[in-house]
Protein backbone atom coordinates (compact mmCIF):
# COMPACT_ATOMS: atom_id res chain seq x y z
CA UNK A 1 0.00 0.00 0.00
CA UNK A 2 1.41 3.56 -1.05
CA UNK A 3 0.53 6.80 1.06
CA UNK A 4 1.32 10.72 0.30
CA UNK A 5 3.80 12.15 3.52
CA UNK A 6 1.92 12.64 6.64
CA UNK A 7 1.11 16.32 6.94
CA UNK A 8 2.14 18.37 10.28
CA UNK A 9 -1.41 20.01 10.99
CA UNK A 10 -2.06 21.43 14.41
CA UNK A 11 -6.02 20.02 14.43
CA UNK A 12 -6.86 17.61 16.25
CA UNK A 13 -9.16 14.95 13.78
CA UNK A 14 -8.41 12.61 11.24
CA UNK A 15 -11.40 11.75 9.50
CA UNK A 16 -11.17 7.87 7.79
CA UNK A 17 -13.34 7.58 4.88
CA UNK A 18 -12.82 4.06 2.64
CA UNK A 19 -14.51 3.57 -0.64
CA UNK A 20 -14.33 0.77 -3.24
CA UNK A 21 -15.45 1.23 -6.91
CA UNK A 22 -17.48 4.50 -5.41
CA UNK A 23 -16.33 7.34 -7.76
CA UNK A 24 -19.86 8.48 -8.28
CA UNK A 25 -20.49 9.26 -4.39
CA UNK A 26 -16.73 9.64 -2.71
CA UNK A 27 -15.85 13.01 -3.64
CA UNK A 28 -19.21 14.23 -2.39
CA UNK A 29 -18.09 12.21 1.40
CA UNK A 30 -14.65 13.51 1.16
CA UNK A 31 -15.96 17.49 1.00
CA UNK A 32 -18.22 16.92 3.29
CA UNK A 33 -15.27 16.43 5.75
CA UNK A 34 -13.53 18.87 4.71
CA UNK A 35 -16.60 21.04 5.01
CA UNK A 36 -16.27 20.76 8.74
CA UNK A 37 -13.26 23.27 8.89
CA UNK A 38 -10.04 23.44 10.34
CA UNK A 39 -10.23 20.50 13.50
CA UNK A 40 -10.24 18.19 10.61
CA UNK A 41 -6.51 18.36 9.99
CA UNK A 42 -6.22 15.33 7.29
CA UNK A 43 -9.26 13.38 5.27
CA UNK A 44 -7.29 9.70 4.91
CA UNK A 45 -8.99 8.35 1.85
CA UNK A 46 -8.07 4.67 1.96
CA UNK A 47 -9.11 3.40 -1.68
CA UNK A 48 -9.36 -0.65 -1.41
CA UNK A 49 -7.92 -1.57 -4.89
CA UNK A 50 -10.87 0.39 -6.89
CA UNK A 51 -11.05 -0.50 -10.69
CA UNK A 52 -13.28 2.19 -11.51
CA UNK A 53 -12.74 5.75 -11.28
CA UNK A 54 -11.93 6.69 -7.71
CA UNK A 55 -8.22 7.04 -7.81
CA UNK A 56 -9.23 9.83 -10.67
CA UNK A 57 -11.39 11.11 -8.33
CA UNK A 58 -9.33 11.49 -5.37
CA UNK A 59 -6.49 12.79 -7.88
CA UNK A 60 -8.56 15.62 -8.79
CA UNK A 61 -8.14 16.77 -4.63
CA UNK A 62 -3.95 16.90 -5.09
CA UNK A 63 -4.15 20.54 -3.74
CA UNK A 64 -6.04 20.29 -1.12
CA UNK A 65 -3.08 19.31 1.84
CA UNK A 66 -5.41 17.68 3.98
CA UNK A 67 -6.86 15.13 1.68
CA UNK A 68 -3.90 12.05 1.90
CA UNK A 69 -5.31 9.34 -0.16
CA UNK A 70 -3.96 5.54 0.56
CA UNK A 71 -3.90 3.26 -2.25
CA UNK A 72 -4.21 -0.50 -1.23
CA UNK A 73 -3.15 -2.59 -4.15
CA UNK A 74 -5.14 -5.51 -3.55
CA UNK A 75 -8.68 -5.54 -2.53
CA UNK A 76 -9.16 -6.50 1.15
CA UNK A 77 -12.61 -8.16 0.92
CA UNK A 78 -14.43 -5.86 3.53
CA UNK A 79 -14.64 -2.54 5.66
CA UNK A 80 -12.59 -3.70 8.49
CA UNK A 81 -9.30 -3.92 6.78
CA UNK A 82 -9.44 -0.45 4.97
CA UNK A 83 -10.18 1.05 8.36
CA UNK A 84 -7.72 -0.13 10.09
CA UNK A 85 -5.28 1.45 7.59
CA UNK A 86 -6.54 4.32 8.18
CA UNK A 87 -6.45 4.42 11.71
CA UNK A 88 -3.11 2.99 11.69
CA UNK A 89 -1.66 5.98 9.89
CA UNK A 90 -3.69 8.77 11.66
CA UNK A 91 -1.43 11.68 13.37
CA UNK A 92 -4.68 13.29 15.03
CA UNK A 93 -5.38 12.43 18.57
CA UNK A 94 -9.33 11.94 17.83
CA UNK A 95 -10.23 9.94 14.46
CA UNK A 96 -13.51 9.36 12.93
CA UNK A 97 -15.35 7.81 10.26
CA UNK A 98 -17.00 7.57 7.21
CA UNK A 99 -18.22 5.76 4.36
CA UNK A 100 -18.09 6.81 0.82
CA UNK A 101 -21.11 6.95 -0.16
CA UNK A 102 -22.27 8.63 3.06
CA UNK A 103 -22.04 12.33 4.29
CA UNK A 104 -20.66 14.22 7.36
CA UNK A 105 -23.08 16.93 8.62
CA UNK A 106 -22.40 20.02 8.66
CA UNK A 107 -21.01 20.74 12.45
CA UNK A 108 -20.15 17.23 13.34
CA UNK A 109 -16.46 17.21 14.03
CA UNK A 110 -16.89 20.76 16.55
CA UNK A 111 -20.04 19.58 18.04
CA UNK A 112 -18.29 16.41 18.90
CA UNK A 113 -14.89 17.56 19.81
CA UNK A 114 -16.01 20.11 22.18
CA UNK A 115 -18.27 17.22 24.07
CA UNK A 116 -14.96 15.06 23.66
CA UNK A 117 -12.73 17.54 25.50
CA UNK A 118 -15.25 19.18 27.85
CA UNK A 119 -16.64 15.80 29.34
CA UNK A 120 -12.80 14.53 28.95
CA UNK A 121 -14.59 11.53 26.71
CA UNK A 122 -12.39 8.61 25.05
CA UNK A 123 -15.70 8.11 22.93
CA UNK A 124 -18.13 10.53 21.74
CA UNK A 125 -21.56 9.08 19.76
CA UNK A 126 -23.90 11.13 18.16
CA UNK A 127 -27.18 10.97 15.79
CA UNK A 128 -26.80 9.08 12.72
CA UNK A 129 -29.88 9.99 10.43
CA UNK A 130 -31.06 7.22 8.09
CA UNK A 131 -31.98 8.81 4.34
CA UNK A 132 -33.87 6.88 2.08
CA UNK A 133 -32.88 7.56 -1.45
CA UNK A 134 -34.32 8.45 -3.95
CA UNK A 135 -37.21 9.52 -1.61
CA UNK A 136 -35.42 11.75 0.91
CA UNK A 137 -36.59 9.83 3.90
CA UNK A 138 -35.53 10.48 6.78
CA UNK A 139 -35.36 8.88 10.52
CA UNK A 140 -32.79 8.61 13.36
CA UNK A 141 -30.77 4.92 13.56
CA UNK A 142 -31.34 3.41 17.15
CA UNK A 143 -34.58 6.46 18.29
CA UNK A 144 -34.61 4.50 21.58
CA UNK A 145 -31.28 5.36 22.08
CA UNK A 146 -30.62 9.03 20.18
CA UNK A 147 -33.91 10.09 19.80
CA UNK A 148 -35.44 12.19 22.62
CA UNK A 149 -39.01 13.08 20.70
CA UNK A 150 -39.12 9.23 21.08
CA UNK A 151 -38.37 8.58 24.40
CA UNK A 152 -34.53 8.49 24.77
CA UNK A 153 -32.78 9.40 28.02
CA UNK A 154 -29.55 8.99 27.04
CA UNK A 155 -28.32 12.42 24.71
CA UNK A 156 -27.01 14.52 27.60
CA UNK A 157 -25.39 11.90 29.79
CA UNK A 158 -21.73 10.45 30.44
CA UNK A 159 -21.08 6.70 30.65
CA UNK A 160 -17.96 5.05 32.55
CA UNK A 161 -18.20 1.77 30.25
CA UNK A 162 -22.32 0.29 29.84
CA UNK A 163 -22.80 -2.18 32.40
CA UNK A 164 -25.35 -0.25 33.77
CA UNK A 165 -26.91 1.12 30.61
CA UNK A 166 -26.93 -2.34 28.80
CA UNK A 167 -29.40 -1.02 26.36
CA UNK A 168 -26.21 0.17 24.34
CA UNK A 169 -25.40 -3.07 22.61
CA UNK A 170 -28.19 -1.53 20.45
CA UNK A 171 -25.56 0.94 19.00
CA UNK A 172 -23.24 -1.55 16.58
CA UNK A 173 -22.25 1.86 14.09
CA UNK A 174 -18.85 2.87 14.05
CA UNK A 175 -19.36 6.00 12.18
CA UNK A 176 -21.62 8.42 14.04
CA UNK A 177 -19.10 8.15 16.96
CA UNK A 178 -15.46 10.69 17.62
CA UNK A 179 -12.76 8.41 19.23
CA UNK A 180 -9.72 8.89 21.05
CA UNK A 181 -6.62 7.79 19.14
CA UNK A 182 -4.59 6.83 22.36
CA UNK A 183 -8.18 4.53 23.71
CA UNK A 184 -7.99 2.29 20.55
CA UNK A 185 -4.22 1.92 20.69
CA UNK A 186 -3.98 1.62 24.36
CA UNK A 187 -7.06 -1.60 24.13
CA UNK A 188 -5.52 -2.89 21.07
CA UNK A 189 -8.85 -2.25 19.33
CA UNK A 190 -9.17 -2.68 15.76
CA UNK A 191 -11.91 -3.92 12.97
CA UNK A 192 -11.72 -7.37 11.52
CA UNK A 193 -9.55 -7.97 8.37
CA UNK A 194 -10.32 -9.19 5.68
CA UNK A 195 -13.90 -10.16 4.37
CA UNK A 196 -15.45 -10.30 7.65
CA UNK A 197 -18.75 -8.30 7.47
CA UNK A 198 -20.87 -7.13 10.19
CA UNK A 199 -17.37 -6.36 11.14
CA UNK A 200 -19.03 -2.62 12.49
CA UNK A 201 -20.43 -5.30 15.28
CA UNK A 202 -17.35 -6.39 16.63
CA UNK A 203 -15.24 -3.05 16.71
CA UNK A 204 -18.40 -1.51 18.99
CA UNK A 205 -18.27 -4.66 21.15
CA UNK A 206 -14.30 -4.32 21.49
CA UNK A 207 -15.09 -0.72 22.43
CA UNK A 208 -17.83 -0.91 24.81
CA UNK A 209 -15.83 -3.87 26.65
CA UNK A 210 -12.86 -1.59 27.50
CA UNK A 211 -15.69 0.54 29.04
CA UNK A 212 -14.80 4.07 28.00
CA UNK A 213 -15.98 7.25 29.29
CA UNK A 214 -18.50 7.72 27.18
CA UNK A 215 -20.52 10.94 25.84
CA UNK A 216 -23.76 10.36 24.42
CA UNK A 217 -25.31 13.37 22.40
CA UNK A 218 -27.75 14.52 20.44
CA UNK A 219 -25.37 16.16 17.78
CA UNK A 220 -26.50 15.74 14.33
CA UNK A 221 -23.45 14.06 12.86
CA UNK A 222 -23.84 11.67 10.08
CA UNK A 223 -26.13 10.92 7.03
CA UNK A 224 -26.35 7.03 6.35
CA UNK A 225 -27.67 6.89 2.74
CA UNK A 226 -30.21 3.66 1.91
CA UNK A 227 -30.12 2.87 -1.91
CA UNK A 228 -32.12 0.50 -2.31
CA UNK A 229 -32.02 0.05 -6.06
CA UNK A 230 -28.37 0.96 -6.33
CA UNK A 231 -26.86 -1.34 -8.65
CA UNK A 232 -24.51 -2.96 -5.97
CA UNK A 233 -26.52 -3.43 -2.25
CA UNK A 234 -24.57 -2.25 0.50
CA UNK A 235 -23.83 -5.44 2.77
CA UNK A 236 -26.82 -4.59 5.30
CA UNK A 237 -29.19 -4.24 2.79
CA UNK A 238 -27.88 -7.93 0.76
CA UNK A 239 -30.91 -9.94 3.53
CA UNK A 240 -31.96 -11.87 0.25
CA UNK A 241 -29.02 -13.76 0.41
CA UNK A 242 -28.52 -16.40 2.99
CA UNK A 243 -25.27 -16.07 3.31
CA UNK A 244 -25.59 -12.60 4.44
CA UNK A 245 -27.88 -14.15 8.22
CA UNK A 246 -24.78 -16.57 8.28
CA UNK A 247 -22.44 -13.78 8.45
CA UNK A 248 -24.80 -11.28 10.88
CA UNK A 249 -24.74 -14.98 12.73
CA UNK A 250 -21.21 -15.07 12.55
CA UNK A 251 -20.60 -11.64 13.65
CA UNK A 252 -23.24 -11.57 16.54
CA UNK A 253 -21.47 -14.66 18.44
CA UNK A 254 -17.78 -13.15 18.10
CA UNK A 255 -19.63 -10.04 19.82
CA UNK A 256 -20.90 -12.04 22.70
CA UNK A 257 -17.38 -13.43 22.88
CA UNK A 258 -15.86 -10.79 22.85
CA UNK A 259 -17.94 -9.43 26.04
CA UNK A 260 -17.54 -12.77 27.51
CA UNK A 261 -13.64 -12.59 27.50
CA UNK A 262 -13.15 -8.97 28.89
CA UNK A 263 -15.55 -10.70 31.70
CA UNK A 264 -18.66 -8.71 31.32
CA UNK A 265 -21.50 -11.78 31.06
CA UNK A 266 -23.92 -9.07 31.89
CA UNK A 267 -23.28 -7.02 28.61
CA UNK A 268 -23.14 -10.48 26.88
CA UNK A 269 -26.56 -12.06 27.94
CA UNK A 270 -27.70 -8.09 26.38
CA UNK A 271 -26.18 -8.96 23.13
CA UNK A 272 -28.22 -12.06 22.71
CA UNK A 273 -31.62 -9.91 24.03
CA UNK A 274 -30.73 -7.61 21.24
CA UNK A 275 -30.34 -10.05 19.06
CA UNK A 276 -34.10 -11.54 19.58
CA UNK A 277 -35.75 -8.33 20.11
CA UNK A 278 -33.78 -6.52 17.22
CA UNK A 279 -31.50 -9.38 14.51
CA UNK A 280 -34.33 -11.77 14.55
CA UNK A 281 -37.63 -10.40 13.86
CA UNK A 282 -35.96 -8.09 11.04
CA UNK A 283 -35.09 -11.10 9.17
CA UNK A 284 -38.02 -13.37 9.86
CA UNK A 285 -40.44 -10.84 8.66
CA UNK A 286 -38.95 -10.89 5.07
CA UNK A 287 -39.17 -14.84 5.22
CA UNK A 288 -42.26 -15.27 3.51
CA UNK A 289 -40.62 -13.37 -0.65
CA UNK A 290 -38.00 -16.35 -0.06
CA UNK A 291 -37.48 -19.26 -1.79
CA UNK A 292 -38.28 -22.62 -0.13
CA UNK A 293 -34.56 -23.49 0.16
CA UNK A 294 -33.13 -20.06 2.01
CA UNK A 295 -36.28 -20.84 4.10
CA UNK A 296 -35.27 -24.14 5.07
CA UNK A 297 -31.55 -23.32 5.68
CA UNK A 298 -32.36 -20.35 7.49
CA UNK A 299 -34.80 -21.77 10.37
CA UNK A 300 -32.00 -24.30 11.03
CA UNK A 301 -29.12 -21.73 10.88
CA UNK A 302 -31.22 -19.65 13.03
CA UNK A 303 -32.27 -22.87 15.09
CA UNK A 304 -28.61 -24.08 15.92
CA UNK A 305 -27.26 -20.15 16.99
CA UNK A 306 -30.70 -19.50 19.39
CA UNK A 307 -30.27 -22.84 20.88
CA UNK A 308 -27.13 -21.51 22.50
CA UNK A 309 -28.94 -18.66 24.11
CA UNK A 310 -28.78 -18.34 27.74
CA UNK A 311 -32.07 -18.59 29.84
CA UNK A 312 -31.71 -14.98 31.05
CA UNK A 313 -30.71 -13.72 28.24
CA UNK A 314 -34.34 -14.84 26.89
CA UNK A 315 -36.48 -13.66 29.75
CA UNK A 316 -35.29 -10.28 29.21
CA UNK A 317 -36.38 -10.56 25.65
CA UNK A 318 -39.65 -8.71 25.09
CA UNK A 319 -42.30 -11.56 25.12
CA UNK A 320 -42.96 -11.94 21.13
CA UNK A 321 -39.19 -12.25 20.99
CA UNK A 322 -39.45 -15.08 23.59
CA UNK A 323 -42.67 -16.70 22.26
CA UNK A 324 -40.04 -17.18 18.54
CA UNK A 325 -37.49 -17.91 20.98
CA UNK A 326 -39.60 -20.95 22.02
CA UNK A 327 -40.99 -22.00 18.68
CA UNK A 328 -37.83 -22.37 16.97
CA UNK A 329 -36.92 -24.82 20.12
CA UNK A 330 -40.07 -26.58 19.59
CA UNK A 331 -40.05 -26.80 15.95
CA UNK A 332 -37.70 -28.83 13.66
CA UNK A 333 -38.56 -27.16 10.72
CA UNK A 334 -39.96 -24.10 9.22
CA UNK A 335 -43.55 -23.54 9.42
CA UNK A 336 -45.29 -23.19 6.18
CA UNK A 337 -48.52 -21.04 5.09
CA UNK A 338 -50.87 -19.38 7.88
CA UNK A 339 -48.28 -20.76 10.92
CA UNK A 340 -45.44 -19.02 9.08
CA UNK A 341 -47.90 -16.16 8.15
CA UNK A 342 -48.35 -15.69 12.22
CA UNK A 343 -44.74 -15.64 12.97
CA UNK A 344 -43.42 -13.37 10.47
CA UNK A 345 -46.48 -10.88 11.67
CA UNK A 346 -45.57 -11.36 15.26
CA UNK A 347 -41.74 -9.79 13.99
CA UNK A 348 -43.44 -6.75 13.11
CA UNK A 349 -42.25 -3.53 14.33
CA UNK A 350 -45.40 -3.41 16.20
CA UNK A 351 -45.83 -7.77 16.98
CA UNK A 352 -49.15 -8.30 16.33
CA UNK A 353 -51.22 -11.75 16.86
CA UNK A 354 -53.21 -12.41 14.19
CA UNK A 355 -56.59 -14.84 13.92
CA UNK A 356 -57.10 -17.95 14.28
CA UNK A 357 -56.38 -18.02 17.87
CA UNK A 358 -54.69 -21.54 18.75
CA UNK A 359 -55.29 -23.33 22.35
CA UNK A 360 -53.78 -26.40 23.75
CA UNK A 361 -55.29 -29.39 25.22
CA UNK A 362 -55.57 -27.76 28.75
CA UNK A 363 -57.40 -24.47 26.77
CA UNK A 364 -53.88 -22.33 27.52
CA UNK A 365 -53.00 -19.85 24.08
CA UNK A 366 -50.44 -21.27 21.89
CA UNK A 367 -48.67 -19.85 18.83
CA UNK A 368 -48.52 -23.00 17.23
CA UNK A 369 -50.87 -25.33 16.83
CA UNK A 370 -49.74 -28.89 17.91
CA UNK A 371 -48.38 -31.29 17.98
CA UNK A 372 -45.72 -28.76 18.84
CA UNK A 373 -47.65 -26.62 20.99
CA UNK A 374 -45.58 -23.28 21.82
CA UNK A 375 -46.99 -21.36 24.77
CA UNK A 376 -47.63 -17.82 24.90
CA UNK A 377 -46.39 -16.90 28.18
CA UNK A 378 -46.54 -13.97 29.86
CA UNK A 379 -49.21 -12.79 27.56
CA UNK A 380 -51.65 -12.42 30.61
CA UNK A 381 -49.69 -10.10 32.18
CA UNK A 382 -48.74 -7.94 29.34
CA UNK A 383 -50.27 -4.69 30.03
CA UNK A 384 -52.58 -2.80 27.62
CA UNK A 385 -50.02 -1.39 25.85
CA UNK A 386 -48.12 -4.27 24.98
CA UNK A 387 -50.61 -6.49 23.76
CA UNK A 388 -50.05 -7.59 20.07
CA UNK A 389 -53.53 -6.82 19.06
CA UNK A 390 -54.36 -7.72 15.06
CA UNK A 391 -56.19 -4.40 13.28
CA UNK A 392 -57.14 -5.13 9.61
CA UNK A 393 -58.40 -2.39 7.58
CA UNK A 394 -60.43 -2.39 4.34
CA UNK A 395 -60.22 0.99 2.00
CA UNK A 396 -62.37 2.24 -0.39
CA UNK A 397 -61.26 6.00 -2.22
CA UNK A 398 -63.03 8.29 -4.13
CA UNK A 399 -63.43 11.77 -3.86
CA UNK A 400 -63.21 10.52 0.62
CA UNK A 401 -60.94 8.12 1.35
CA UNK A 402 -62.80 5.49 3.81
CA UNK A 403 -61.10 3.20 5.82
CA UNK A 404 -63.08 0.17 7.64
CA UNK A 405 -61.26 -1.18 10.75
CA UNK A 406 -61.55 -4.66 12.45
CA UNK A 407 -60.09 -5.31 15.70
CA UNK A 408 -59.49 -8.86 16.49
CA UNK A 409 -59.90 -10.33 20.11
CA UNK A 410 -56.73 -11.98 21.01
CA UNK A 411 -57.84 -14.98 23.42
CA UNK A 412 -60.17 -13.10 25.00
CA UNK A 413 -57.90 -9.60 26.48
CA UNK A 414 -58.96 -7.43 24.69
CA UNK A 415 -62.55 -8.08 25.60
CA UNK A 416 -61.94 -8.13 29.13
CA UNK A 417 -60.31 -4.76 28.56
CA UNK A 418 -63.81 -3.23 26.91
CA UNK A 419 -62.91 -0.97 23.77
CA UNK A 420 -64.44 1.56 23.49
CA UNK A 421 -63.13 3.95 20.33
CA UNK A 422 -60.09 4.29 18.16
CA UNK A 423 -57.99 6.97 16.54
CA UNK A 424 -56.68 6.64 12.68
CA UNK A 425 -52.85 8.06 12.03
CA UNK A 426 -52.18 7.85 8.40
CA UNK A 427 -48.12 8.79 8.52
CA UNK A 428 -46.59 10.30 4.75
CA UNK A 429 -43.30 8.39 4.95
CA UNK A 430 -41.63 11.25 3.27
CA UNK A 431 -42.57 14.20 4.91
CA UNK A 432 -43.69 12.58 8.31
CA UNK A 433 -46.83 14.59 8.23
CA UNK A 434 -49.35 13.30 10.16
CA UNK A 435 -53.37 13.22 9.46
CA UNK A 436 -55.94 11.53 12.26
CA UNK A 437 -59.15 10.57 12.30
CA UNK A 438 -61.13 8.95 15.53
CA UNK A 439 -64.26 7.20 15.41
CA UNK A 440 -66.40 4.63 18.50
CA UNK A 441 -65.31 1.20 18.23
CA UNK A 442 -68.30 -1.17 17.76
CA UNK A 443 -68.90 -5.31 18.41
CA UNK A 444 -69.06 -7.46 16.09
CA UNK A 445 -68.73 -11.30 14.90
CA UNK A 446 -64.94 -11.11 14.62
CA UNK A 447 -64.78 -8.40 17.05
CA UNK A 448 -64.84 -4.91 16.71
CA UNK A 449 -65.42 -2.64 13.84
CA UNK A 450 -65.39 1.44 13.31
CA UNK A 451 -65.15 3.36 9.97
CA UNK A 452 -63.02 6.68 9.57
CA UNK A 453 -63.25 9.07 6.28
CA UNK A 454 -60.79 11.49 5.59
CA UNK A 455 -61.18 13.76 2.38
CA UNK A 456 -59.03 12.03 -0.62
CA UNK A 457 -57.53 15.98 -1.08
CA UNK A 458 -55.75 16.30 2.23
CA UNK A 459 -53.93 12.75 1.34
CA UNK A 460 -52.27 14.13 -1.79
CA UNK A 461 -49.00 15.75 -2.42
CA UNK A 462 -48.44 18.25 -5.36
CA UNK A 463 -46.07 17.37 -7.64
CA UNK A 464 -44.89 13.83 -6.25
CA UNK A 465 -46.33 10.57 -4.97
CA UNK A 466 -47.82 10.22 -1.53
CA UNK A 467 -47.58 7.00 0.52
CA UNK A 468 -48.88 6.36 3.78
CA UNK A 469 -48.94 4.09 6.49
CA UNK A 470 -51.52 3.49 9.03
CA UNK A 471 -51.58 2.93 12.94
CA UNK A 472 -54.09 2.59 15.30
CA UNK A 473 -54.69 3.71 18.80
CA UNK A 474 -56.97 1.59 21.05
CA UNK A 475 -59.16 3.27 23.77
CA UNK A 476 -60.21 0.82 26.61
CA UNK A 477 -63.16 1.35 28.91
CA UNK A 478 -61.23 2.62 31.86
CA UNK A 479 -58.87 5.16 29.70
CA UNK A 480 -55.69 3.06 29.03
CA UNK A 481 -55.00 2.67 25.43
CA UNK A 482 -52.68 -0.04 22.93
CA UNK A 483 -51.21 0.94 19.01
CA UNK A 484 -51.42 -1.24 16.66
CA UNK A 485 -50.09 -1.23 12.68
CA UNK A 486 -53.43 -1.07 10.65
CA UNK A 487 -52.49 -4.31 8.87
CA UNK A 488 -53.96 -5.61 5.16
CA UNK A 489 -55.93 -8.66 5.83
CA UNK A 490 -55.36 -10.28 2.41
CA UNK A 491 -51.30 -9.89 3.05
CA UNK A 492 -48.71 -8.86 -0.26
CA UNK A 493 -51.32 -8.39 -3.43
CA UNK A 494 -52.13 -4.92 -4.22
CA UNK A 495 -54.80 -3.17 -5.72
CA UNK A 496 -54.34 -0.29 -8.21
CA UNK A 497 -56.64 1.69 -10.02
CA UNK A 498 -57.91 5.44 -11.32
CA UNK A 499 -60.54 6.80 -9.89
CA UNK A 500 -62.11 10.40 -10.13
CA UNK A 501 -61.64 13.02 -7.31
CA UNK A 502 -63.62 16.67 -7.53
CA UNK A 503 -63.54 18.41 -10.51
CA UNK A 504 -63.11 15.60 -12.33
CA UNK A 505 -59.69 15.38 -11.28
CA UNK A 506 -57.84 11.71 -12.06
CA UNK A 507 -56.48 9.91 -8.88
CA UNK A 508 -53.99 7.21 -8.78
CA UNK A 509 -54.49 5.07 -6.34
CA UNK A 510 -53.27 1.76 -4.72
CA UNK A 511 -53.46 0.05 -1.80
CA UNK A 512 -50.64 -2.24 -0.90
CA UNK A 513 -49.27 -4.39 1.89
CA UNK A 514 -45.88 -4.08 3.37
CA UNK A 515 -43.30 -7.02 3.80
CA UNK A 516 -44.39 -7.00 7.33
CA UNK A 517 -48.47 -7.01 5.72
CA UNK A 518 -48.38 -3.30 6.55
CA UNK A 519 -51.71 -1.52 5.19
CA UNK A 520 -50.11 1.54 2.73
CA UNK A 521 -52.31 3.69 1.19
CA UNK A 522 -50.09 5.50 -2.38
CA UNK A 523 -51.68 8.40 -4.27
CA UNK A 524 -50.82 10.82 -7.36
CA UNK A 525 -53.21 13.24 -8.37
CA UNK A 526 -54.01 15.29 -11.39
CA UNK A 527 -51.57 15.94 -14.39
CA UNK A 528 -48.46 14.67 -12.39
CA UNK A 529 -50.32 11.09 -12.16
CA UNK A 530 -51.66 11.24 -15.82
CA UNK A 531 -48.36 11.97 -17.38
CA UNK A 532 -47.10 8.95 -14.92
CA UNK A 533 -49.66 6.72 -16.54
CA UNK A 534 -49.10 7.57 -20.20
CA UNK A 535 -44.96 7.73 -19.75
CA UNK A 536 -45.24 4.19 -18.68
CA UNK A 537 -43.52 4.98 -15.12
CA UNK A 538 -46.26 4.19 -13.01
CA UNK A 539 -45.63 0.95 -12.31
CA UNK A 540 -41.98 1.18 -11.08
CA UNK A 541 -42.82 4.64 -9.06
CA UNK A 542 -45.04 2.14 -7.58
CA UNK A 543 -43.25 -1.15 -7.09
CA UNK A 544 -42.98 -2.30 -3.60
CA UNK A 545 -39.79 -1.29 -1.87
Amino acid sequence: MSETPRPQAPARVSVVVIAYNDAAHVGDAVRSALAQGEAVGEVLVVDDASGDATPEVLAGFADEPRVRPLIRTENSGGCGTPRNDGIGAAVHPYVLFLDSDDLLLPGAVDGLLAVATGERADVVAGICVRRELPEGRETVWAPSLYDVSQGATLPGTVLDGIEKNPEFVLDTLSVNKLYRRDFLDRHAIRFPDGAFHYEDFVFSARVQAAAPRLAVTDVPVYVWHVRRQAATLSISLRRASLANWEHRIAAHAAVVDVFRTAGRPATARAAQTKFLDYDLPMYLRELPQRTAAYRAGWWTVTRDHLTGFEAAAVADAQAPSRWLHAAFTALATVPEGRELSRFVELSAPRPRLVPPYPRAGDGAPVLAAAPADVPLEGLAELAPAGLPVAVDGEVTVGASTRLTLTVHDLYGRVAALGPVAVRVAFTERVSAAELSAEAPLLPTEEGWTATVTLPTSKLLRAGRLAAWSLGAELRYADGSTGNAEVRAPHGFVGRRGMVLGRLGRVLLVQVVASARRGLVLRFAGGAVGARQVVSGRFRRLFAMR
